[in-house]
C-alpha cells in the first residue's frame, strides 16, 4: 500500500528556536510593547500561528496583526542564518524518500517556509508545502493536511498516511484528519502531552520514519 508521510517543520526537522525567539522580541520593540514575560513563555507557544503567538502573549487582537507584520518582515532576512537541521533530519527525510511521497504541513509562512527549505537543500524531496497563508483554519484543524493531501492527489481511504510532529497541534489535526501520526520530542511539545494524543512516541523524526516504514 502507497505510503505519504506528511512532516511538521519548527521542532520537527528544523531548530528555528533562534531566530523565532529573537524576531518575537524583534517584533515587541518595533511595536513599543512592554514584553514581561520570558523566553519560555514564547517557546511554549512555537507550532500556534503567529497572531494566536501574539495574542496568547498578551497583546491585544486589535493590534495583532501590526506585530505579525513587525514579524514577518525581520523573520525573512534573518531566518536562514538563525536556522539549522535538527540532528538526523537529513537522514530521516532521506529514508523517507525511499519509502514513502513526502510533504510539509507547517503553521509558518509557506513562501518563507519553501525559501528555507531549498536553502538546507531539502525542498526537493517533497511534493508540497502547505503554509498558512494556504488554508483559513491552521493546525489543530484537519484543513491543512487535507489540503497536503488533494495537492497531492491523495485519496485517504486509499493510502497509509502518517504525520509526524512535535506538539499536540500537529497530532490532533492527524487524529481529525483520519491518519495516524508520530510525536517526536526533540521539539516544543512534551511527552505526557504528546501522549494524550498518538501511542507513537520518539526522539525524532529518523526514529519517526524508522517506526512507520516497518509497519
Amino acid at each position: 500500500m502507497e505510503k505519504v508521510i506528511l512532516f511538521d517543520l519548527d521542532g520537527t526537522l528544523i531548530d528555528s528556536t533562534q531566530a523565532i525567539v529573537g524576531t518575537m522580541h524583534h517584533a515587541f520593540e518595533t511595536q513599543n510593547y512592554i514584553f514581561d514575560r520570558s523566553d519560555e513563555d514564547i517557546k511554549k507557544q512555537i507550532g500556534y500561528p503567529l497572531d494566536i503567538m501574539f495574542a496568547n502573549l498578551g497583546v491585544s487582537k486589535e493590534s495583532v496583526w501590526d506585530f505579525v507584520h513587525s514579524y514577518k518582515k525581520r523573520y525573512r532576512v534573518i531566518s536562514k542564518e538563525q536556522t539549522s537541521l535538527l540532528p538526523k533530519a537529513v537522514e530521516a527525510v532521506q529514508l523517507a524518500a525511499q519509502h514513502a511521497r513526502l510533504g510539509i504541513v507547517t503553521t509558518k509562512t509557506g513562501l518563507y517556509s519553501k525559501e528555507l527549505m531549498e536553502h538546507l537543500n531539502l525542498m526537493h524531496y517533497f511534493e508540497c508545502l502547505i503554509g498558512r497563508e494556504d488554508v483559513q483554519n491552521p493546525k489543530p484543524h484537519p484543513e491543512p493536511i487535507h489540503t497536503a493531501l488533494n495537492k497531492m492527489d491523495i485519496a485517504i481511504e486509499n493510502t497509509h498516511i502518517w504525520m509526524i510532529g512535535d506538539t499536540k497541534l500537529d497530532l490532533i489535526a492527524a487524529q481529525k484528519a483520519g491518519i495516524k501520526s508520530v510525536g517526536v520530542t526533540c521539539g516544543y511539545g512534551y511527552r505526557e502531552e504528546l501522549k494524550q494524543h498518538t501511542q507513537n512516541i520518539d526522539s525524532n523524526a529518523y526514529e519517526a520514519v524508522q517506526r512507520i516504514i516497518k509497519c
